[in-house]
């Protein structure tokens, strides 16, 4: 275990299991542990710091607070065609999320297209995680997922929509490197505060208010996120609930605002099977990426990136080098398996 003063860089290989290790002790399953850990230490490799291992303290209390259901069988409970509705019933994100993904390509190995909606999640994490997993099988993945109100509606004083991300994944001739675009609809994701609270750092004005509704640089105040954009982003979060919510008979936002509560998450996978289109497909795609790469750099660019470029890059050399944790994180990490009775294994005490 090596780093600088204010991170621990911690491998990869000792890192999963020790997350899984926590979650298992906290109330998962050993199978929901293993999914959770997976996706996690893959948004560290990949430099998103804000989805990964430090949100396994949160997803603990979850357990304890019932917000999420270790017992959960999810099952389809509606479907026509090429569409399936599951109802996870509040089981780990990752766990709804990856069945999604498996009910979505099954379906598009019969129609050219799936769509699977998953109801009653609880949170998602990185979900470039899986439409990676769709891309790597050659296929196009199209990720929403939905929850509770965490940002300001633009034209509102308060909390009005979700940070509702999405993931869109097209696979190119090199099967681990897709396009790979994930993006919040708020200006920053939830968790980026969240990681800078853990180094002790402050966080740029526009990304959040504090409770009387004033921009803050204090991650500690930090109360709600922006918008993406503006209206464009507050715009696409409400869409994505429509998607993600309203269609599968599980509205958030309008339960949330007149009720108050967690009512858990929501989320969907589509998955396009190209040869249902032509021919050439991932041909296309790399001319396309070829094409934008030769773009010439803009001043202080050394390189022009296309999407997904620069994590799968930071998930090289931080497989070789490790995933560099904030200290803060690590110190919850440790407290939480001193009070959990976890083992810390050699590469992260």
């Amino acid at each position: 275990m090596t780093g600088a003063s204010d991170t621990v860089a911690i491998g990869a290989d000792a890192l999963r299991p020790f997350a899984a290790d926590l979650l298992r002790a906290g109330g998962f399953t050993a199978d929901q542990a293993d999914q959770t850990a997976a996706m996690l230490v893959w948004a560290n490799l990949r430099g998103t710091d804000s989805h990964g291992v430090l949100r396994i303290p949160r997803y603990v209390e979850m357990v304890e607070l019932g917000l999420i259901n270790p017992a959960a069988e999810p099952r389809q409970v509606s479907g026509k065609g090429a569409v399936a509705v599951i109802d996870a019933q509040r089981a780990p994100g990752a766990v709804g999320m990856s069945l999604a993904v498996r009910k979505a390509s099954e379906l598009a190995d019969t129609h050219g297209i799936g769509w699977c909606a998953v109801r009653s999640i609880s949170h998602a994490g990185a979900i470039g995680y899986y439409a990676h997993q769709v891309a790597q099988a050659g296929r196009i993945g199209i990720v929403m997922t939905a929850s509770k109100p965490l940002m300001i509606y633009h034209g509102s004083s308060a909390e009005g929509v979700s940070t509702n991300p999405i993931a869109i994944a097209a696979p190119t001739g090199n099967p681990d490197r897709p396009l790979l675009l994930d993006m919040s609809t708020a200006s920053v994701a939830l968790g980026k505060i969240m990681a800078a609270r853990d180094a002790g750092q402050p966080i740029p004005v526009g990304w959040a208010v504090d409770g009387n509704g004033q921009a803050t640089t204090d991650p500690r105040e930090a109360k709600a996120v922006l918008p993406m954009a503006g209206p464009k982003g507050s715009g696409l979060s409400l869409m994505i609930e429509v998607l993600a919510s309203v269609l599968t008979a599980n509205p958030l936002i309008a339960v949330a605002l007149v009720h108050g509560g967690d009512p858990g998450g929501n989320g969907l996978v589509a998955v396009l099977d190209p040869s249902a289109f032509g021919d050439n497909f991932t041909l296309e795609v790399d001319r396309l990426g070829a094409a934008i790469k030769s773009l010439p750099p803009a001043a202080g660019a050394d390189s022009v990136y296309l999407p997904g470029e620069r994590g799968f890059e930071e998930m090289e050399r931080r497989s070789r080098a490790g995933i560099p944790l904030a200290r803060g994180t690590v110190s919850r990490l440790l407290a939480l398996a001193s009070k959990l009775n976890v083992a810390v294994p050699e590469g992260v005490a």
